[in-house]
């Protein structure tokens, strides 16, 4: 089976998951703690209602839009995501050829496999880097200059990292970035031999944005020591756009436009760090009324589909990121899956726009 087995992202979920090892695919899949925080993000958009309209004219639906004044062909682009290419070599550049061919943002993650000035390049300019701050933050802003030198002019700084969430799937698996093959892992790859077979030839995955001087990668380094000073330095060490994402609190939200950033995210990593967060759609509404209209505010966490994007729009999202079931369709069947998982995405959402009497992402927006 390969991508015409895929009609939705429980599909693409359902085959990742016989196809990865077992730690892999909980590495992509799992949440923090017991993943109730999980549960609560899918049980929150599905409480999410859209109003059916009747007895408009909804044959000609457009799903373009524009973000910070680009031009985009889609109101939903690619999460950063760490460790791209173990869900399938390439992974990283699937990506980027996808972000290319939609004008969509490829958030491009401090810890992805593929060097970010090669995926910029393979993205045509469509990618933004996401940026973690850790340590005493040297290394830091040596990848900001990186990515500055490297023609980025998106800046995204997840804020919502201070320690790494505890995710019990992970542990049980003895999952490490740097990524390390012990016993256990060789019997868990071994009873895996087509995506080992296609790992080992291509070279197990590396964090290949700290292939530089003076900076390796320690996940278990503290980010607890990013303060709104740091963001200050942030700010003026960025000339392009700068979004700060993981917020789900009002007040924070209105401090990061009084500090000058230019778009804010609502996310809660997708339950990945702290188990009792709230679900981010329930948030959303809240912030949008206290930053007003015209604030550029974005939106991921848990999207399985093209209904949960609109449910963003309405809820007062200008664009929502798509991240882990874009790596389940590559694990289940690379590129070709990866496409029509994209596929699926742009239908379901057309058809829910049809069914809301809506032709524009513009008038999706207007529910809100």
């Amino acid at each position: 089976m390969g991508a015409n087995a895929i009609h939705s992202a429980a599909d693409a979920r359902r085959l990742a998951k016989r196809r990865l090892p077992w730690m892999v695919f909980d590495y992509i899949d799992g949440a923090a703690g017991q993943e109730t925080g999980a549960a609560r993000n899918r049980a929150a958009l599905d409480a999410v209602t859209l109003r059916p309209r009747i007895l408009k004219d909804v044959s000609q639906r457009s799903l373009a839009t524009s973000v910070f004044g680009a031009s985009a062909d889609r109101p939903f682009g690619i999460a950063p995501m760490g460790m791209c290419n173990l869900s399938r070599p390439g992974a990283d550049l699937m990506l980027a050829r996808l972000a290319a061919r939609y004008r969509v943002p490829h958030g491009v993650s401090t810890v992805a496999s593929t060097p970010m000035e090669k995926i910029i390049e393979t993205a045509e300019g469509h990618a933004w880097f996401q940026l973690y701050f850790s340590g005493d933050g040297v290394g830091t802003f040596k990848l900001v200059e990186r990515a500055k030198a490297a023609g980025y002019q998106t800046l995204v700084l997840t804020a919502d990292v201070p320690e790494v969430g505890r995710r019990p799937r992970e542990l049980r698996h003895g999952f490490k970035m740097p990524f390390r093959i012990g016993p256990r892992q060789f019997v868990d790859f071994a009873l895996h031999p087509r995506w080992s077979l296609a790992t080992l030839w291509q070279g197990k995955p590396q964090m290949a944005n700290f292939e530089m001087d003076g900076y390796d990668f320690d996940r278990t380094e503290t980010r607890a020591n990013l303060t709104w000073d740091v963001l200050k330095r942030l700010r003026d060490a960025w000339p392009g756009t700068l979004v700060v994402k993981g917020v789900l609190d009002v007040e924070d939200a209105k401090g990061l436009v009084m500090a000058g950033v230019d778009a804010i995210q609502v996310s809660s990593h997708g339950a990945r760090q702290l188990e009792s967060a709230p679900a981010p759609i329930d948030v959303l509404a809240e912030i949008r009324a206290a930053l007003g209209p015209d604030y550029p505010i974005y939106y991921d966490s848990g999207i399985r589909s093209g209904e949960d994007v609109l449910k963003a729009l309405v809820r007062g999202a200008d664009f929502a990121f798509v991240g882990r079931i874009l790596q389940y369709a590559i694990a289940a069947a690379g590129e070709a899956g990866l496409h029509t998982m994209w596929a699926i995405l742009s239908e379901e959402l057309s058809i829910a726009m049809a069914q809301i009497g809506v032709t524009s992402i513009r008038e999706a927006r207007e529910q809100a």
